[in-house]
């Protein structure tokens, strides 16, 4: 998964509120909405489902070790989507018997590869790249009003990205990729059937960039996209850390973007395992 840093978590508990009015303002979903919407899980089947269910979130010290504020970010996503929800007194093993015998009835953790939930009844085990891609699209979708038969730019062809284009294609969007990294290009044109029909490649990102008004960055890149790329009519939903748009792009988009490090795929997240 992307390496967040201590920045990009600061005060996200918080703000959820805040948040959570400008999601719903953007998309015209809250983010509960927004992740049932985006799993498949209608908000009355989600009350009954997580009835009961706490939600233990067990840090890893592995790798480059605990991530300050991670994993009271997810604590308090959880909590927005109404689970009780605790972050273990320990670490690792530790962490992990405490969430067994603490009752959790799912426990989501984190290293450097992966970040994943996992319920501890059904064995169904979320994985946070895909919760994310398929979020992010389901808010994309919300702000344009949906993809059937419109033209959607995904610039990052990494598992966020290469997810995103087969869930454009599901709900029927002409998917364009574009990375500086060809390997990457060849990856997703290969998993998602080659190329032609509703998929193409981009080679230029400048022409990319002007030509396309649905934009979904599922880069690492800061501050490629600026007011030139954008028209009245460009809409973004930007999972990528940090965000692609200069100050003044950033700006100029106004409402018209949705961009979050952590909330949206987090509670895609875990209604999948929870549903699952």
């Amino acid at each position: 998964m992307t390496r967040l840093t201590p920045e990009d978590l600061a005060g996200i508990p918080a703000a959820l509120p805040a948040y959570d009015a400008e999601l719903e303002a953007r998309t015209g979903c809250s983010l509960r909405a927004l992740a049932c919407r985006a799993a498949g899980v209608g908000e009355p089947r989600l009350a009954e489902l997580a009835r009961g269910v706490r939600v233990a979130v067990v840090p890893l010290d592995c790798g480059q070790g605990v991530l300050p504020g991670f994993a009271e970010a997810v604590r308090a996503v959880a909590g927005r989507l109404g689970f009780e929800a605790w972050v273990t007194g320990r670490p690792d093993a530790g962490g992990l018997a405490e969430a067994y015998r603490g009752g959790a009835g799912i426990l989501v953790t984190a290293d450097e590869d992966s970040f994943i939930a996992v319920n501890l009844a059904t064995r169904a085990v979320a994985e946070n790249n895909e919760a994310t891609a398929r979020g992010f699209v389901t808010a994309l979708s919300l702000l344009a009003g949906g993809l059937a038969g419109r033209e959607a730019l995904v610039l990052g062809c990494g598992p966020v990205g290469r997810a995103a284009a087969r869930h454009l294609l599901a709900q029927g969007a002409r998917v364009s990729l574009c990375d500086i990294r060809s390997e990457r290009v060849r990856k997703a044109t290969g998993e998602l059937g080659g190329e032609g029909g509703s998929l193409r490649v981009e080679e230029e990102l400048e022409a990319a960039l002007l030509h396309h008004r649905l934009l979904f960055d599922a880069t690492p890149t800061p501050g490629f996209i600026r007011e030139r790329h954008l028209s009245p009519e460009t809409r973004i939903a930007a999972p990528g850390v940090p965000l692609g748009l200069t100050a003044g792009a950033l700006r100029a988009i106004g409402p018209r973007l949705v961009h979050d490090p952590l909330q949206i795929g987090t509670a895609v997240m875990l209604l999948e395992a929870l549903a699952g």
